[in-house]
């Protein structure tokens, strides 16, 4: 036969024995590497395949003499090529799949589902990704319907968190922030690999049921209502055959209130002048949380005859609705530490803000020293909360879009700094 016909016998020799070869070659070149971390040597390799091969050649000869004959050289020198080329080939990706297979594999890591790299964005070194709320937003069974305003407002948020977030905790991450910038009663997520999400929501409900505490029934009564009386006091109810202490959960009165007086002399709540005794009676539950105190601006009564819902135990609420009236005093709940150190603040012409990094903005993608915040901004960071709340951050903080500061400095420092970095 002509020489170009036995180089492409001597191929076809080389497939078939080669198979075996590279197969064992890249076995064990994974199989080392992922064990050992150790390369397998290039002449290890060569002798292990010819070994091989020889094996299955001389299984080929038995078969058919002319594969022994002398004349057959040129094929015998191509298949023994096409061996080692298989083989060493085959070796390599072993090798660099050892390398790149993790070393641990958990359970869980395999549960996880990720999101697809081709929605990561890499800002500033850290990536993030920008979540789609697709289609309708639909309403939750068992709640009112979800008014058009929020669900504008959903569709049209920009809502951006970090890459490094499984899927699962990134859908509990946005139905978080959901519920926290609007106020929903109830909220369910479902995000796939493209950061696309569907979102079911509820509207607010239960202005009032809402801030009865677990165990206690709200209960309202008719009595002279002392000036300045705000959701969150403490009071005592005092009536002939009964004498309890209770949150206010509403309050309403009927004096007039004094030119210039602004909120404070709003109602506390509106229809303040709280609930039917009768649907009273049935209020039970909330959450398990104390009534929080009256903010600064929060509003309240301007005295006179008016009505008060208090929050006080199941079996005072029964014997407090047989009263057709009572006598209300307000109780002192004595100085708090957060107030003394707002007061501190405000002597000394300082205000602090809740403020979020802004996407691509200065902050976004650096750490607290790297910004120089306090010398770029004239504001000092309180707390910084990243994944979880950090109180008095160092400079080694890291930022990103989404991570929500709380800073102080004078109002106009403040300003600046929320308009140009958050």
């Amino acid at each position: 036969m002509s020489l170009p016909v036995e180089i492409v016998f001597g191929i076809y020799l080389g497939v078939i024995t080669g198979i075996v070869p590279a197969l064992v070659a890249g076995v064990l070149g994974f199989v080392f590497k992922y064990v050992t971390d150790v390369t397998i040597p290039g002449l290890g390799v060569v002798v292990l395949s010819l070994a091989i091969a020889g094996v299955n050649g001389g299984l080929l000869a038995l078969n058919d003499e002319t594969i022994r004959s002398s004349e057959r050289a040129p094929a015998i020198l191509t298949a023994i090529v096409v061996v080692l080329m298989l083989s060493m080939y085959a070796h390599a990706q072993g090798d660099r799949l050892g390398a790149s297979v993790p070393k641990r594999i958990s359970l869980k890591q395999l549960r996880d589902r990720t999101l697809s790299t081709d929605v990561i964005e890499l800002v500033g070194g850290r990536g993030r990704v920008s979540v789609e709320v697709t289609g309708e937003v639909n309403d939750m069974e068992g709640y009112p319907p979800l008014p058009a305003e929020t669900r504008r407002a959903i569709l049209d948020g920009d809502w951006t968190f970090p890459a490094d977030l499984p899927l699962a905790e990134l859908e509990d991450r946005f139905a978080e922030r959901l519920q926290t910038e609007l106020d929903l009663a109830d909220v369910a997520v479902r995000i796939d690999e493209q950061a696309r999400a569907t979102v079911s929501a509820a509207p607010p409900t239960g202005a009032l049921s809402k801030r009865v505490p677990a165990g206690k029934r709200a209960v309202s009564v008719s009595a002279l209502v002392p000036t300045g009386i705000a959701r969150g006091d403490l009071v005592r109810v005092v009536t002939p055959d009964l004498d309890v202490q209770g949150a206010v959960l509403a309050a309403r009165s009927s004096g007039k209130p004094e030119p210039g007086a602004g909120a404070a002399s709003a109602p506390a709540s509106p229809g303040g002048d709280g609930v039917n005794p009768d649907d009273a009676l049935q209020t039970d539950g909330g959450e398990e949380t104390v009534a929080s105190p009256p903010a600064a601006t929060a509003p309240t009564t301007t005295g006179g005859e008016g009505r008060v819902t208090v929050a006080v135990d199941r079996a005072e609420a029964t014997a407090l609705l047989r009263a057709d009236r009572g006598r209300v005093l307000v109780l002192s709940r004595g100085t708090r530490r957060e107030y003394e150190l707002t007061a501190l603040l405000r002597r000394t012409g300082k205000r602090f803000r809740k403020v979020a990094v802004v996407a691509g903005g200065p902050l976004d993608g650096h750490t607290i020293g790297e910004a120089e915040i306090r010398e770029a901004y004239d504001v000092a960071v309180l707390a910084a909360r990243h994944e979880s709340w950090t109180i008095a951050p160092n400079g080694s903080q890291s930022l990103s879009a989404g991570d929500e500061l709380f800073v102080v400095g004078s109002r106009d420092a403040i300003d600046r700094f929320a308009e140009v970095a958050a």
